[in-house]
């Protein structure tokens, strides 16, 4: 039973600490819609959303005000476009169609982002997946709400370094395609290694071809209620630092719990997972560097920073796993770094570098996010980044991801102003020796010998 105590305390870390569940997301199968005529198959993909979905917004309104639990955005993912439109799209302009079909449905559902824009390449490429890849600069541009991702490897099947090296250029193109307002089109894309089916963040969301037909994934985020958690231990013991991260994580894992089951009751679709993932936002106060800084760092990015996010971490993810059956997606620890003021200013201090950011993402949740650098930054320096941070991935057995934008016109120490959730970031510097020989070879990088588990 719930009592009277834990609704006050509930209320005070909505009201004062920025809990907010970040996101319902409905994943929605589009593998019935297939057809190999392209005005069939686009005419069957907006049917399907828009009555699956028909009812999500009002939904969320509904909850928030019975529960006053702030909901910020209520999405759709779909299934990985590249199969969707296999059958129909004899071109990357073929695509391009899909991508305004999705942005179409969004706009007359009103919902905030739509993701399933996508390739699942690990291994090889497809004559539809490069199709599809090829697509994504002006399927960017073109639409408002659609996200895009690619996974480029797995710890099962090594990484496509075709696929990292076409992405290098399609991460830049997109940037051209969009320079007019700050290449915010690279701030929807992003690529992964591991990539999890049921993840209901954006850019990186799609309904994988495992999922049911439809089902509802809800991202709680709480990095504010942490860190006020935390300042009541402040030179404590590790133990008691880590059972507080914990508990304070089990916590905000009910109430997306509470969430995600009233809505699929109302939505009369099966409640799918929880992610509970510290994603941070530009409001002061919701930061997990603030939380890194509150464990006892100067500054995010100060000796000690990987060990620390290593520790937050785990303990958001063991408290989450206490408190639901179902946690999936990414649950851990975002490292966004537009998207988090304490972040912005650790760039800004010098104590926080890319290189530094690249450490961190060996225990964190995702992976190198929302990093703006130089818009002349090279195609294959991009790719020789993307490399890393799948190599991380694989071999770690874990999820990463990259989400860089090479802002077109602007160089280190200028600002970029993104807006909104994805607030503004300072241009970091890049390692510019070349790894163009390395990036231009052709092939895979095989799967690690610990992968065969057979």
């Amino acid at each position: 039973m719930i009592n009277i105590f834990e609704v006050n305390e509930t209320n005070k870390m909505v009201e004062q600490e920025n809990l907010d569940v970040r996101t319902i997301t409905i994943g929605i199968s589009l593998l019935d819609c297939m057809d190999s005529d392209l005005d069939t198959l686009n005419k069957n993909i907006y049917k399907k959303i828009t009555t699956v979905a028909k009812d999500l917004v009002k939904v969320g309104k509904e909850i928030e005000r019975d529960y006053c639990i702030p909901i910020v955005n209520k999405r759709i993912s779909v299934t990985p476009i590249a199969i969707v439109g296999s059958s129909a799209c004899k071109s990357p302009e073929d695509y391009v169609t899909i991508a305004h079909t999705l942005d179409d449905c969004a706009k007359e559902l009103g919902i905030n982002f739509i993701g399933g824009y996508s390739a699942l390449v690990s291994k090889g490429m497809t004559t539809y997946d490069e199709y599809l890849i090829r697509s994504i600069p002006q399927a960017l541009a073109e639409t408002d709400f659609v996200c895009s991702s690619v996974n480029l490897g797995s710890t099962r099947c090594g990484i496509n370094m075709d696929a990292v090296r076409l992405m290098g250029e399609i991460v830049k193109e997109t940037a051209e395609f969009t320079k007019e307002n700050d290449s915010l089109g690279c701030a929807k894309l992003v690529v992964f290694c591991n990539a999890p089916d049921d993840n209901p963040f954006m850019a990186g969301a799609f309904h994988g071809v495992t999922e049911a037909d439809a089902i509802i994934n809800v991202g709680v985020s709480g990095p504010g209620v942490v860190k006020t958690a935390l300042e009541k231990v402040r030179g404590e013991s590790f133990e008691v630092l880590c059972e507080t991260i914990k508990k304070t994580a089990f916590k905000v894992t009910r109430v997306g719990q509470l969430v995600a089951k009233e809505a699929s009751k109302k939505l009369g679709i099966p409640f799918g997972i929880i992610d509970l993932s510290l994603a941070p936002t530009p409001a002061i106060g919701d930061s997990v560097a603030g939380i890194l800084e509150e464990i006892g760092l100067e500054h995010a990015g100060a000796p000690g920073t990987t060990a620390a996010l290593a520790l937050l971490n785990d303990q958001v993810k063991k408290g989450g796993i206490m408190a639901s059956s179902y946690v999936g997606g990414l649950s851990g620890a975002f490292i966004p770094v537009s998207e988090d003021q304490g972040m912005i200013d650790a760039v800004t201090a010098g104590a926080l570098t890319l290189e530094k950011l690249e450490a961190m993402t060996c225990v964190c949740s995702v992976g190198l996010d929302m990093i703006a650098v130089p818009g002349k930054t090279s195609a294959a320096t991009i790719s020789g980044i993307i490399a890393d941070e799948m190599a991380i991935g694989m071999i770690n057995q874990k999820t990463t991801a990259v989400r860089l934008i090479p802002v077109i016109g602007k160089d280190v120490g200028e600002t970029v102003e993104f807006g909104g959730l994805l607030g503004y970031a300072p241009v970091m510097p890049v390692n510019e020796f070349s790894c163009e020989a390395f990036v231009s070879r052709k092939g895979r990088i095989p799967a690690p010998v610990h992968s065969f588990k057979n």
